[in-house]
């Protein structure tokens, strides 16, 4: 007779990087964990991700933090409204080490695969299981077991794409972050390879009837569009990867967890969420969900399982509070920096230099975007939490 397969207590659908997180924070609780993967993407991956301090330890504690040059430290971020005033923020300021670090999106994938596959709670699967008494729903924006569920989402779509690639550039990079604000664009530039790279990722969100455009733009004309929209900033620029495009929007799911023929889910990531990518809120706000969770799971009393609904709905109120602050501030600007007109132009510019100078005001936001806004400037956290103001994928 074959032989049964083994009970599970959480099983995880989607294998993107807060799946293979959370699978490794849950298996520490020693928790029987599956986690259902599908086949890599057939193109190359452009991606990079801005995180925090606090989504840093978070993947040092699992041992799957990329080493120099596949994790940049970004020592300044200079933001500014094309032709306008504009604002800086510098790590030698502010006595940290990096304002955040720009992380290469295949390589921390990698990293996190190997190490579940050390890991003997979790089991690798290609097809969701329906016997664990816990299904978390990781699978992305697009999700089918949303779906399935029931969940109905809040959408508010922009008239927007960002359109992701990689660029070689002219001048070092030097470890800075660009941001360029129009009211037709914006822009952003992380700084990737290490401290002496010149590689920079970019997000380019633009109006939606832009896109085929750019997407279909010969590569030198490509080139020189991007170069113009920055001002000449980095000197050359040269594609160092392809593009990659998708809708911009503000996403929150109404439900985060609940029953579906008797057995208990819950979402987490971008199945949850989705807020616009000029903060690069994306993977921070999904890691902080994985450690959200796995802390409620970790926390419950003995006698309650996995399953329990109040320890279900104590982590969906904890993260939409949370999520729904990010949305709301990214959505403002966003509303604010696409308003044209010299009037608008004006009160941006006079709140832009204002900030500037504010002194402990931008300190405090400078704080926040790291992830220390409960913590000293140390590296010891517990887990992801505040907004980063980069602009990176979402």
């Amino acid at each position: 007779m074959p032989a049964m397969a083994r009970t599970l207590d959480v099983c995880i659908r989607g294998g993107g990087i807060v799946g293979h997180v959370l699978a490794l924070l849950l298996a520490r609780e020693r928790l029987r964990v599956a986690l259902v993967v599908s086949p890599p993407a057939a193109t190359a991956d452009v991606r990079a991700y801005a995180l925090n301090r606090r989504s840093r330890s978070l993947l040092e504690q699992l041992r799957c933090w990329p080493p120099s040059p596949d994790a940049t430290a970004v020592a300044r971020m200079e933001v500014q409204e094309t032709g306008g005033a504009s604002v800086q923020f510098d790590a030698g300021e502010l006595a940290v080490d990096a304002l955040a670090w720009i992380v290469d999106v295949p390589v921390l994938e990698a990293q996190l695969a190997q190490a579940v596959r050390f890991q003997p709670q979790i089991e690798i699967l290609d097809a969701p299981r329906e016997d664990a008494r816990l299904t978390v729903v990781c699978e992305g924006r697009a999700s089918a077991s949303r779906a399935q569920f029931g969940v109905e989402q809040e959408v508010t779509r922009y008239p927007q794409w960002a359109i992701a690639t990689r660029l070689a550039c002219e001048l070092p990079h030097r470890q800075v972050a660009c941001q360029w604000f129009t009211p037709n664009d914006i822009l952003g530039l992380l700084p990737m390879q290490g401290e002496s790279g010149n590689l920079v990722a970019a997000v380019w969100s633009i109006p939606s009837e832009s896109k085929d455009e750019l997407l279909e733009m010969p590569v030198e004309m490509f080139e020189h569009r991007i170069q113009a929209a920055c001002e000449g900033r980095f000197g050359r620029m040269q594609l160092a990867g392809g593009r990659a495009a998708w809708p911009l929007q503000r996403v929150m799911a109404q439900r985060w967890s609940g029953q579906h023929a008797g057995r208990a889910w819950v979402l987490a990531g971008d199945a949850a969420h989705a807020v616009h990518p000029l903060a690069g809120q994306g993977l921070n706000l999904g890691l902080a969900d994985a450690h959200a969770l796995a802390t409620a799971l970790h926390g419950r009393a003995y006698w309650r399982g996995v399953d329990d609904a109040r320890v279900l709905r104590r982590y969906e109120r904890s993260r939409k509070a949370d999520v729904a602050v990010m949305a709301a501030a990214t959505d403002g600007l966003q509303q604010l920096f696409g308003r044209a007109g010299g009037p608008w132009q004006s009160l941006r510019h006079w709140g832009m230099r204002g900030f500037d100078g504010s002194g402990l005001l931008k300190r405090w936001v400078a704080r926040q975007a790291m992830g220390q806004a409960d913590d000293s400037a140390s590296d010891n956290h517990n887990g992801p939490s505040g907004p980063l103001s980069l602009t990176g994928p979402a």
